[in-house]
């Protein structure tokens, strides 16, 4: 059993795929991890003391002190644990075009999809219209940036932006699958 000073846990939700990115940092990372489930409809004191601003998941707490907000917890697990496989480039540069991606999907991408699961009608068709362009936009940003013969966007693992990108792609599929 890990020592309390290493001990690591995770506050989330099964059906949250803010959650499900952490997760998948953790174990590209191979950190072991306890996984707490939290009912965000009655959430427990742990998360309201953890999460004070947002009270939200996911929440991660490593040696006692809480973080929040998934990206800011994947770049925290890799600033923590430095040995490979690195989630973020080590240049500053690669790394900051990572992170505008990530946050670009983020703020952007996820809007207009959720514009699209919330409207109907003629909103419902201009916010599908608002997020092909914004995948347009993200096809050509990675294109331009990320060129190459790798499987992953930035190298020859799976890093922040391949776990953003994943998590919008089963968003979209099964946004799809739910209208047939």
């Amino acid at each position: 059993m890990a020592r309390e000073e290493n001990k690591v846990v995770l506050h989330g939700m099964w059906a949250s795929l803010f959650t499900e990115r952490v997760e998948l940092a953790l174990k590209v990372k191979g950190i072991e991890y306890e996984f707490v489930e939290e009912d965000l409809t009655n959430k427990s004191e742990a998360l309201l003391r953890y999460n004070p601003v947002h009270k939200k998941a996911p929440v991660l707490v490593h040696n006692g002190k809480p973080i929040a907000e998934s990206l800011v917890i994947i770049e925290y697990i890799d600033e923590t644990w430095k040995e490979d496989p690195r989630l973020l480039p080590q240049d500053p540069h690669a790394r900051a075009k990572a992170r505008f991606w990530a946050s670009f999907l983020q703020q952007q991408l996820l809007e207009a999809i959720f514009s699209v699961l919330k409207t109907d009608g003629e909103a419902q068709e201009r916010a599908v219209k608002e997020v092909h362009e914004k995948l347009k936009v993200l096809e050509e940003g990675i294109n331009g940036n990320y060129a190459g013969g790798s499987p992953f966007i930035n190298g020859d693992n799976v890093g922040l932006l391949d776990i953003v990108v994943c998590q919008y792609w089963v968003l979209i599929k099964l946004r799809k699958k739910s209208s047939v």
